[in-house]
């Protein structure tokens, strides 16, 4: 069991939270390499995907997740529901659960919103991701790739490198790092790094040859597009000038680095694919140990019921 009972953010969370999650996670790992890969763990459990974004990895590694735990699945998408008509999201999401779902997993534009209807139900709520807030299950599976290649995370230097200020990913990485006793350096033009970065306790950098230079793992995040309303750097090309990673900036180092990267890959932007397809990188790694994270974290919240 853990300490709370719905996973709003890895903030709302212990260590000893994050490492109950991981040692279940490893269990869940050798079931899913199992020629039958299902487990009756959740047989009387209903679980609602709610998703009001558009989303492919963290949607069908949760839907894969609920089914390897034999649960009962329900996919709900905000494009052609009720909510287009004008239905709220609390109306919404009590209109789910009056058909008896016991758990809700949701992703949502608005920061915050699985913390309000944490507020006003009474089933579990996992958040796949709030605005560009939180995305705890990513930084979750991302800290156990590490741990898996590693042995540790404590004492470990880790770069996160590029668009911070749109990123979920990157401050629910920063808040489960530091839980775990690593180090972080943020790398990004300044123009997307947030304000707020400074009083994270964290290093930054503007260079990214800095960056690799000090760090033992680079997790390195898309540019999206979609979240900008306004240029933060002239070009795509001048981007990746400065802060893309490829084999030759890699080769100029005197050591091996770790490459992560949360999904979709803008190859030939923040990679180059003789990066992401390259021994260094652990990304189908991080794919897998995300179903094996979301069965362990599915699993968890279902016991404090």
């Amino acid at each position: 069991m853990l300490s709370t009972r719905h996973l709003l953010g890895i903030k709302n969370i212990t260590e000893k939270d994050i490492e109950k999650i991981f040692e279940t996670a490893r269990y869940f790992k050798e079931v899913i390499n199992r020629p039958i890969k299902k487990v009756p763990s959740l047989r009387d459990v209903t679980i609602a995907n709610v998703f009001f974004e558009n989303s492919t990895r963290t949607r069908l590694s949760f839907e894969l997740a609920e089914k390897r735990l034999s649960a009962d699945v329900i996919n709900f998408s905000a494009s052609g529901s009720s909510v287009k008509k004008g239905e709220t999201l609390l109306d919404t999401v009590n209109n789910i659960l009056a058909m008896k779902v016991d758990m809700l997993v949701m992703r949502h534009s608005s920061v915050g919103s699985p913390h309000f209807l944490a507020k006003h139900i009474k089933a579990n709520i996992i958040n796949a991701g709030d605005g560009t807030h939180e995305h705890p299950t990513q930084a979750l599976l991302d800290c156990f790739s590490i741990q898996e290649k590693l042995g540790s995370v404590a004492g470990r230097k880790v770069a996160i490198i590029g668009d911070i200020l749109h990123s979920r990913v990157a401050l629910s990485n920063i808040f489960a790092l530091q839980k775990l006793g690593a180090e972080i350096m943020l790398c990004a033009p300044a123009t997307l790094i947030p304000k707020y970065a400074k009083d994270l306790g964290v290093k930054i950098t503007y260079n990214v040859r800095e960056a690799l230079r000090w760090c033992e793992v680079a997790n390195v995040l898309r540019i999206q597009l979609e979240r900008q309303q306004i240029k933060y750097f002239p070009s795509l090309r001048e981007y990746t000038l400065y802060f893309g990673i490829n084999r030759k900036l890699l080769e100029e180092l005197d050591k091996e680095i770790i490459i992560m990267h949360p999904g979709p890959i803008n190859r030939g932007i923040e990679l180059s694919s003789d990066v992401a397809d390259s021994p260094h990188s652990i990304i189908l790694d991080q794919v897998e140990n995300g179903v094996a994270i979301r069965m362990a974290v599915l699993y968890l919240l279902a016991q404090s019921n």
